[in-house]
């Protein structure tokens, strides 16, 4: 069986389509901060003065059965060490040349109570007593690498060294335990501006590993990718995803593998107009691929984690950036770790860590436009080689779904609708893969061949699609 899901446009007929929108799903903010800059704690943690963006990698090591945590932070940065937070929000942050950033470790058994050992491994202000990884690393991209032979290579990661201003080079470093990754090594190739989160996984399709970062064109930030084949030598960054203008920025995107799908989650950088409201802040969108060379936003616009109520120095945590991580799975749900600034993006602002969640395979759904009259979807064709079919929904108790097999002329083969809603699918509960029930004698008529799918339905949420079938043609030229 085969599942498909509604998030790729590529799926449907938008010629036979009426009263249907396609909506976003929301990530359910925990609203609980983790941890935050501890500068100004007590005790204090001088190093961490001010995690800007903070770029978070949060893995999941099953062997280990620990969450960990990496992140970018600024470990020397004097206008924020020298303005209190009481004082922050009637002067302008001014970016010093001395600024350091480093990356720091934290680690978890639940993923939600977190420390930050002393690590013993980076001298700051004359001891060791800190989780500071390196200093002088910029926007580094740690991973797991679970298809790896070599023990003392399954944690990887990507890093700018930074040293001062317009002094940087790329590099890469590997790791046993995800602790201990020895001295970088700085790579061949054609280096990117990369000053941002550089993202990088292994390619599930070709096994190569791929390295998301950054480069400016016209004054813009966006999109570019790389590839190796041994983690050394990369290839020159080609541009992959940008946003609409300076509005609308690809300022960073990590990337996960779901179901088949390429699925990115970009922060998105508002330049362009300083009278707009979002002026100089960071949302986070949801985007998707089935080629990592071709991206689009699911729903165009629209945010993936909102970010929080009000603004400097009196709103809520996360209401100016947010930067997330690749979801780490559990149970039926997908977690979102992110850092979440209150500041706008060019000012001062704290940034803490937290997490939002998302059930799984529910990312968009499509909708009624008008409530009192039934949508209408119809896909592309597909080939059916067998009779079982299930739709995800999410449906109250005056909803309705029905499903009907059409044939090459368009003709209604045979109807069905899905099975009956269970006592956890409530009005805003749990969506539910359901079973289709065919109408009686399907078994005589059907025979393995090409079909469309129309799917009607009312006062229901309606996510995607899951039997005996496989989608027919390119999506993409």
């Amino acid at each position: 069986m085969k599942k498909y899901l509604f998030l790729d446009r590529g799926l449907m007929n938008p010629r036979q389509m009426s009263n249907a929108k396609l909506n976003l799903e929301k990530i359910r903010k925990d609203k609980t901060v983790f941890f935050k800059e501890d500068y100004f704690s007590e005790p204090s943690r001088k190093w961490e003065v001010r995690y800007d963006n903070g770029y978070p990698n949060v893995i999941y090591d099953r062997e280990e059965k620990i969450y960990r945590c990496y992140y970018t932070l600024f470990i020397y940065d004097s206008d924020s060490a020298g303005t209190p937070l009481e004082k922050r929000g009637e002067k302008k942050y001014t970016p010093g040349p001395e600024r350091i950033t480093g990356l720091c470790y934290a680690c978890s058994k639940d993923g939600i109570h977190w420390e930050k050992p002393e690590l013993g491994i980076v001298e700051f202000e004359g001891n060791r007593k800190n989780n500071i990884l390196f200093s002088y690393v910029h926007g580094t991209g740690v991973f797991l690498d679970e298809e790896e032979k070599d023990p003392d290579k399954r944690y990887k990661l990507v890093t700018k060294v930074d040293y001062a201003p317009g002094c940087g080079y790329m590099a890469v470093g590997f790791s046993r335990d995800g602790i201990h990754f020895g001295e970088l090594r700085k790579w061949t190739g054609r280096q990117p501006q990369a000053d941002t989160h550089n993202f990088v996984f292994r390619d599930h399709r070709t096994g190569r590993f791929v390295l998301i970062t950054r480069i400016w064109r016209n004054g813009q930030r966006i999109a570019a990718k790389c590839e190796s084949s041994d983690f050394i030598n990369w290839s020159d960054p080609v541009e992959i995803f940008r946003g609409r203008g300076f509005e609308d920025q690809i300022y960073s995107m990590p990337v996960f593998v779901y179901n088949g799908i390429y699925m990115g989650i970009p922060s998105v950088y508002h330049e362009g107009d300083v009278t707009e409201e979002n002026y100089d802040t960071v949302d986070l969108r949801l985007a998707y691929s089935v080629n990592l060379d071709n991206w689009e936003e699911a729903v165009i616009g629209e945010n993936f984690i909102e970010r929080g109520s009000g603004n400097y120095p009196e709103g809520e945590f996360d209401c100016g950036c947010i930067y997330a991580a690749a979801p780490v799975p559990e149970g039926k749900r997908l977690y979102f770790y992110y850092m979440g600034g209150n500041g706008r993006h060019t000012g001062f602002r704290e940034t803490s860590f937290s997490r939002g969640c998302l059930e799984k395979d529910c990312f968009v759904y499509y909708g009624q436009k008008n409530k009192a009259q039934e949508a209408v979807l119809t896909t592309n064709p597909f080939f059916f080689y067998g009779k079982n079919l299930s739709v995800l929904v999410r449906a109250g108790e005056e909803s309705s779904v029905a499903v009907e097999v059409l044939d090459n002329e368009g003709c209604v083969h045979i109807k069905g609708k899905p099975g009956q809603r269970t006592e956890n699918e409530t009005e805003g509960g749990s969506a539910e893969w359901r079973k289709v029930v065919w109408e009686e004698g399907f078994g005589n008529e059907w025979k393995p061949g090409i079909h469309t799918l129309r799917i009607r339905f009312s006062q229901t949420q309606v996510y995607g699609i899951e039997g005996d079938l496989e989608l027919i043609g390119i999506r993409y030229e």
